[in-house]
């Protein structure tokens, strides 16, 4: 296992958490999926469900805690912004009929912090709190962007993070001129075609403009 912070018991109940995200596990596959050995493992994640970052399911198995739910809205909220988002970014998943994100940057990637999906049974799902990488796809070209002190009206890819997938991204700005989030539309390049700029690029920037102004 990889020492993230060196603090080795913190990096090993990460570890934990994250083997949670997915799905349910007993105690054998928590085991299996960690690589921890089974006491470290059941020592852990009987430690994490007493803070209520764990619980268990009806059939026994871990599960991630509800008291996730509550530091996941109070961390959502702390980003400038969020909340302000949330009508431009309804706004625009209904101009497009794409599924619609908003992204903030987090040291050397991405965070995924409020996602909306398109309606249609093939569609573009970027769960909340997806980390994704910066130099891949029009919103962390956008922030990087920002962060070399220079933006676009908008960015768009192409394939670039995932196959069959296109993008358009505009910045959010705060008062200073500063890009504070990106906002993006995605969707299967069949609909938004190889040139996603053209068709969605005005109404992405006009919804990043609307939280920009939010802002000042």
């Amino acid at each position: 296992m990889i020492s993230i912070s060196t603090v080795g018991v913190l990096d090993k109940a990460m570890v934990v958490l994250g083997a949670l995200e997915g799905s349910p596990r007993s105690l054998a596959e928590l085991v299996g999926v960690t690589g921890l050995s089974r006491a470290t493992a059941h020592r852990l994640a009987v430690a994490l469900e007493a803070h209520g970052l764990v619980r268990r399911d009806d059939d026994g198995r871990f599960v991630l805690g509800l008291r996730l739910i509550g530091l996941g809205h109070a961390a959502a909220e702390a980003v400038r912004g969020w909340l302000d988002a949330r009508p431009a970014l309804a706004w625009l998943q209904e101009r497009t009929g794409e599924s619609v994100q908003l992204f903030v940057r987090d040291g050397d990637v991405r965070v995924c912090v409020e996602s909306l999906e398109a309606p249609h049974e093939l569609r573009t799902i970027v769960p909340v709190g997806a980390r994704l990488p910066l130099d891949r796809g029009s919103a962390g070209r956008v922030l990087l962007a920002g962060a070399a002190g220079g933006s676009r009206a908008w960015v768009q890819s192409v394939a670039e993070r995932q196959p069959g997938v296109a993008s358009v991204s505009a910045p959010v700005v705060d008062a200073t001129g500063h890009v504070v989030a990106a906002v993006s539309v995605s969707g299967p390049i069949d609909r938004t075609s190889r040139s996603p700029g053209r068709r969605y690029g005005d109404v992405v920037a006009e919804a990043a403009a609307r939280i920009s102004r939010s802002l000042r």
